[in-house]
């Protein structure tokens, strides 16, 4: 669910900053959040990975490292 409504907000921002607010800028912006809403999956497969690399950073902040 987050990754959806990161990618809702990300694809309305990266528009309007692409094209302003015109009269098409609905369609296009649905337009975007569904060809972006397809690699959201990327990143729920990706936390593994991001997991992986955190948990160092972490533990050099703590001094357990």
């Amino acid at each position: 669910m987050i990754t959806a409504i990161i990618v809702f907000v990300v694809s309305a921002v990266v528009t309007w900053h692409n094209i302003g607010f015109r009269f098409d800028y609905v369609s296009r912006w649905l337009s975007a959040f569904i060809v972006d809403g397809r690699g959201g999956g990327d990143g729920v497969r990706a936390i593994p990975f991001a997991r992986a690399l955190t948990l160092p950073v972490v533990a050099l902040i703590d001094g357990t490292a």
